[in-house]
C-alpha cells in the first residue's frame, strides 16, 4: 500500500516572467538581454516548472533586444523541454510581438493590441532653423558614409535608399521569424505583415495568437487549482530605487509614452 503525505506532495509550479515596456539597449526599465537574461535563466533553471509563462506588455523597441531575448528563451524551453506560453495583456506589438513568438502558445485579452510586423527609423531635420539663426554646420570625416542622415544638414536621396535597403533586410528577418514560429497557423492575409495591428479576436482569425486567454485561470485549467505561480522580473539598481537617475528616467518615460501613443494607448 502506498501512503501520500500531503504535506510532502508536490504542487505544480509555473514560472512567470514579466516582459513590460520599450525593447532597448538598459535604458530606465528597458527590456534588454542584459536586464532579463538573468531573470529568465532563474525562471527556467529554479526547480522544475512544469511551464513558463511570459507576461508580455511592449509596444516594441530595438529588433536586435527583441531577438536575443526571444532567442534566449527558445533555447532555454529547447533544452529544459519546458512549454512556454505568452499572454498579452495591453499590447504586444512590433519588437513586443517579436517576444510573443518566443511561446509555443500565444495568448490574449480580447482588447489587447498585436502585430505591428514592420520596422521603423524616425529622427528629425533641422538644417533650415540652423541656417536661419546663422549657424553653419562643419563636419569632416574619412568615409563617403560616416555622415548618413546627419539631421543637421539636408537629406541626401542616396542616404534614404541606404537606410531603406536595411530597413528592408530587418523587416525580411522579423517575417521569416514570425513564419518560422507561427507557421501554418498564419492566416493568408495581406496586410500581416504590412505594420498593421489587429485586436484580440481579429489577431485570432489571422494567426497571430491561439486565443482568447488570462495566465491564472489557464494555468489552473491545465495544472489544477494548487499550481504556484512563481513570479520573477527584473530588479531595480540602487540608483534607480533612490532616484538618483531621475533625468534619464524622464526622457525614458516620454519615449516610451510616444510609443504607447503611436497605438492609441
Amino acid at each position: 500500500m502506498t501512503v501520500t503525505l500531503p504535506f510532502l506532495t508536490r504542487r505544480p509550479s509555473v514560472a512567470v516572467i514579466r516582459l513590460t515596456g520599450m525593447i532597448g539597449t538598459g535604458g530606465r526599465g528597458q527590456i534588454s538581454d542584459h536586464a532579463v537574461g538573468p531573470v529568465i535563466e532563474r525562471a527556467f533553471r529554479k526547480g522544475k516548472p512544469a511551464a513558463v509563462a511570459l507576461e508580455i506588455n511592449s509596444p516594441g523597441g530595438s529588433p536586435v533586444q527583441s531577438s536575443l531575448v526571444a532567442a534566449r528563451i527558445r533555447r532555454l524551453a529547447e533544452e529544459r523541454k519546458i512549454p512556454v506560453l505568452a499572454f498579452v495583456e495591453d499590447v504586444a506589438a512590433s519588437g513586443g510581438y517579436w517576444l510573443a513568438t518566443a511561446a509555443d502558445e500565444i495568448w490574449a485579452d480580447e482588447g489587447s493590441i498585436l502585430g505591428s510586423i514592420g520596422v521603423i527609423s524616425a529622427g528629425f531635420g533641422a538644417h533650415v532653423l540652423l541656417a536661419r539663426q546663422g549657424v553653419e554646420r562643419r563636419v569632416y570625416t574619412a568615409g563617403a558614409s560616416k555622415t548618413l542622415l546627419d539631421p543637421f544638414q539636408p537629406e541626401k536621396p542616396e542616404d534614404v535608399a541606404r537606410i531603406r535597403r536595411i530597413l528592408d533586410q530587418m523587416h525580411g528577418a522579423f517575417i521569416s521569424h514570425v513564419k518560422a514560429r507561427r507557421g501554418d497557423k498564419l492566416a493568408d492575409e495581406p496586410e500581416l505583415f504590412t505594420g498593421e495591428v489587429w485586436l484580440g479576436r481579429a489577431a485570432q482569425e489571422v494567426g497571430l495568437i491561439d486565443g482568447i486567454g488570462h495566465l491564472e485561470p489557464m494555468m489552473k485549467e491545465r495544472f489544477g487549482d494548487k499550481v504556484r505561480l512563481r513570479r520573477y522580473g527584473a530588479r531595480r539598481s540602487l540608483f534607480q530605487r533612490l532616484g538618483v537617475s531621475a533625468a534619464n528616467e524622464a526622457m525614458g518615460a516620454l519615449e516610451e509614452r510616444a510609443a504607447y501613443a503611436r497605438l492609441g494607448l
